[in-house]
């Protein structure tokens, strides 16, 4: 069990004359019990370590540092985790974080910008989520109106997007940039590569796609490395700008624990795609009993492990972040050598790590001890 470091004893009731000192000895206790539990609350556990909780905390995949001071303005006003993760990822949303967040980020095949977006409330462990949502700018204020307004989890597509507006958020909008439609117009150019297609036969150089059996493709001497190309690795179709997200934990001042995510999903996807965004237990997990977690990267191979749920249930049983994060990607990384991906891991305490594989990773962080958002570069 923990015990706090700051014990006060009961006064005697009988004394009815103090001097000065004694009031003073007998005040200090209070002021510095309440310093410590308002900024660090530093405990000492069963085996006698110190622990600081630095809260209220914001962690956030990526240098999204506006993003983070959105949050942190939130948590440390006294608003819940939950609205601060909120406000975090509605300002990359709006500042259009990496090209691959809001509206006007990565194109589909077609060219339109679609949302995936989730957020989840680390005490009651309820989660909102849409995916593949078009026409609305505004993915995780739609994500908190599915957690608070409905007995679901997941809406999708244009069905999200009715909702959402129903609900008086702004729409229909058209979510298309003139960055994205120059990026999709380019890629076109180029004979729709790279894409995410596989074991198919284009009629065009774009398509339409068929399945390799269903045509005869020996008649026509024709071969579909000639019309696909040579197949490319996962790491050329995913990377730092073409597929990312912001995904966000908070620890507000009461200790709750609340994670968020908002993503356009990959670049050039398969119109209908969901990745791993809106996913609870891959992008993002929270418990307020143990911590939280946050991912992002090839969402296609990393939804399939559901890395952080297993970071949180790994930090559950008493591995430490870094090692709860290292075990999320290695596991990911011995069935998937060349993918790419991250994982940034906090525990209730507020002590946070990151793994990562493919690439050099960057998180954010804002806390009390910190005059500003600090960056923590990991590398692979």
């Amino acid at each position: 069990m923990f015990k706090f470091m700051c014990k006060t004893s009961l006064t005697d009731q009988s004394r009815t004359e103090q001097s000065p000192s004694s009031m003073a000895n007998r005040i200090l206790p209070f002021i510095t019990l309440v310093f410590f539990s308002t900024l660090f609350s530093m405990v000492i556990g069963d085996d006698g370590v110190a622990i600081s909780k630095q809260y209220p905390l914001v962690v956030s995949t990526w240098p999204f540092k506006e993003a983070v001071r959105a949050a942190w303005r939130a948590v440390d006003g006294g608003h819940s985790a939950v609205d601060a993760v909120v406000e975090g990822c509605s300002a990359c949303e709006e500042l259009r974080c990496d090209g691959t967040v809001g509206p006007g980020g990565s194109p589909d095949e077609n060219g339109e910008t679609t949302i995936d977006a989730l957020i989840m409330n680390g005490v009651t462990m309820e989660v909102g989520a849409v995916a593949a949502m078009r026409f609305v700018k505004d993915g995780i204020r739609a994500a908190k109106l599915v957690m608070q307004h409905t007995k679901h989890t997941l809406l999708v597509g244009e069905k999200a997007s009715a909702f959402a507006i129903s609900m008086g958020l702004p729409g229909p909008s058209n979510l298309s940039s003139s960055d994205s439609i120059r990026k999709w117009s380019k890629w076109k150019e180029n004979n729709c590569q790279p894409n995410f297609w596989k074991d198919v036969v284009p009629l065009d150089s774009c398509g339409p796609y068929h399945a390799k059996a269903s045509m005869d493709v020996k008649d026509g001497g024709c071969s579909t490395r000639n019309l696909m190309g040579v197949a490319e690795p996962r790491s050329s179709l995913v990377g730092p700008h073409n597929h990312d997200t912001i995904s966000m934990a908070v620890i507000d001042k009461m200790g709750h624990v609340a994670v968020g995510t908002s993503t356009n999903g990959a670049t050039y996807k398969i119109p209908g795609r969901v990745g791993d965004g809106p996913i609870a237990g891959s992008s993002a997990y929270a418990d307020t009993d143990v911590g939280a977690c946050g991912a992002t990267g090839d969402g296609d191979i990393m939804m399939r492990f559901l890395p952080c749920y297993q970071v949180v249930e790994s930090m559950r049983l008493g591995m430490e972040p870094r090692l709860a994060a290292k075990d999320a990607i290695s596991r990911i990384a011995r069935k998937f050598p060349d993918f790419v991906g991250a994982v940034v891991a906090v525990n209730k305490n507020g002590v946070h790590a990151g793994a990562c594989h493919g690439w050099t990773f960057e998180y954010s962080v804002r806390s009390p001890v910190t005059v500003d958002v600090e960056v923590f570069t990991v590398l692979p």
